[in-house]
């Protein structure tokens, strides 16, 4: 082979190297073909995912919810069965039989010590008497609660600090009378874990998460028999974030996941009305609450 021939193979060799190194490239329709596959993928894919987080969320509440009825069951055990104190006494001077107590002593006399909108940090929670049983002031927390902290004013800080606290405990569970006579007169409670019956402990609910817009003091109130036989309304509300629903402990232990028939909306007031179609959730909700002192 002659030097020509050589270099024209080397070319040709060469030529063909450097159609193998560079493979051929999509074409815009093959392109768009893979693009409109994955954004089919991806609308199968996105509600399966958000639907199976909402899911966790709702049972790391749930599980809050077991954690802080293990505390409020072990307090009972320690104090001859009593129920812990649940009454809202911060921020004012409790009395009883019309005589003025110091406020001071209300330190560490009910389960819970905070005020949600207003407090950033846990230090009023740690004052509470359900904290030592379990010192995470998580628990306190609903995963899927995202209200922030207000001023005194009613604005949200600069920073948008999530809340320390999303449940509620129910007045049916010691009311606290000793700081209020008219708990005592109006409020029917059951004063020790034995004594809880109609409803019975697998249907009576000790914590709640509360609606973000109506939670304040330590306790779920709703209207009474002795007080107001036929009232209709909410005075606190359950929570609506969890999908349309709600959780709840209840005294023998165990939480469930209620899901509510029309969305819960604070409207800007309490007492709130409740509407027709609201009917079911509303009386759900009383059915596991002790309303009567004849029961």
């Amino acid at each position: 082979m002659n030097i020509h021939g050589l270099a024209e193979t080397v070319s040709s060799t060469h030529r063909q190297s450097r159609r193998r190194s560079f493979p051929r490239a999509f074409t815009l329709i093959e392109l768009l073909v893979v693009i409109a596959i994955i954004a089919i993928l991806a609308s199968l894919l996105l509600p399966a995912l958000a639907r199976a987080k909402s899911r966790a969320i709702t049972l790391s509440c749930l599980n809050n919810l077991k954690q802080l009825n293990v505390c409020w069951y072990s307090y009972s055990q320690d104090n001859n069965d009593l129920i812990v104190p649940n009454n809202y006494i911060e921020g004012f001077t409790p009395t009883t039989n019309g005589t003025d107590i110091d406020s001071s002593l209300s330190d560490g006399l009910s389960w819970i010590m905070d005020n949600p909108r207003t407090d950033t940090t846990a230090v009023n929670i740690q004052k509470g008497l359900l904290y030592p049983y379990n010192d995470s002031t998580a628990i306190y927390h609903c995963p899927g609660d995202r209200s922030v902290v207000v001023d005194a004013a009613g604005n949200p800080l600069p920073s948008g600090q999530l809340r320390t606290r999303s449940y509620n405990m129910s007045q049916s569970v010691n009311g606290y009378p000793e700081f209020d006579d008219w708990i005592d007169q109006s409020v029917p409670f059951f004063k020790t874990v034995i004594s809880i019956q109609n409803p019975d402990p697998t249907r009576c609910f000790v914590f709640l998460d509360e609606n973000e817009d109506t939670i304040m003091d330590g306790q779920f109130g709703m209207p009474t028999l002795p007080f107001w036989p036929d009232a209709n309304q909410w005075w606190d509300m359950p929570s609506n974030r969890h999908t349309q629903g709600a959780n709840f402990s209840f005294a023998d232990g165990h939480a469930e996941h209620w899901k509510w028939v029309v969305p819960k909306i604070y409207l800007g007031f309490m007492p709130q009305d409740v509407p027709g179609a609201e009917e079911p959730d509303y009386t759900q909700v009383r059915s596991v609450m002790r309303l009567s002192f004849d029961n």
